[in-house]
């Protein structure tokens, strides 16, 4: 199954993401991530989804959200068209002699120690979701005591406006 990432502006009032994520368990549809925003117009937010499947199943969930009236405009967000980004903070066991290597292994990956604690730290990254990953499996060692992650959010490069 492969992953595709939609951008989906929509009218911002109440319900519309209960509406849109209605959509998909009705369809029986997964999502795997979902981040929402307002836009710089206070009337719109902006939702990316992150669903896997087929060509078939796509085309089946844009035909699902044009029909919703609250839906301005969908977007398949293409890997080389647009910058992705995830946020996560990462919660690390920091013993005194473990912290250097922590922060070793946080600035290779130009992470942010957010926060400092007797026997922990917490970590703020932001990047693809592969460096994410690949930032907690190089910190699963020192013992990851939880995480969040924010989940994928997209914006079309150039100069082009989503409307």
């Amino acid at each position: 199954m492969e992953k595709f990432v939609l951008s989906v502006l929509v009218e911002n009032h109440a319900g519309v993401l209960s509406r849109v994520s209605g959509l998909f368990s009705r369809r029986g549809y997964n999502i795997d991530s979902l981040t929402v925003c307002e836009t710089n117009n206070p009337g719109q937010s902006r939702m990316t989804i992150v669903v896997k499947g087929d060509e078939y199943i796509l085309e089946q969930i844009e035909k699902q959200l044009s029909k919703l009236v609250e839906v301005i405009s969908i977007k398949k967000c293409e890997q080389g068209a647009t910058t992705q980004r995830e946020m996560a903070l990462i919660k690390v066991q920091a013993p005194g002699e473990k912290r250097a290597l922590i922060i070793g292994t946080c600035d290779i990956f130009r992470a942010h120690i957010v926060d400092v604690a007797v026997d922990s730290v917490i970590v703020e990254a932001t990047g693809s979701e592969d460096k994410i990953e690949s930032l907690i499996r190089l910190l699963e060692p020192f013992g990851i005591l939880e995480y969040v992650r924010t989940g994928l959010t997209a914006m079309d490069r150039g100069g082009d406006v989503m409307k």
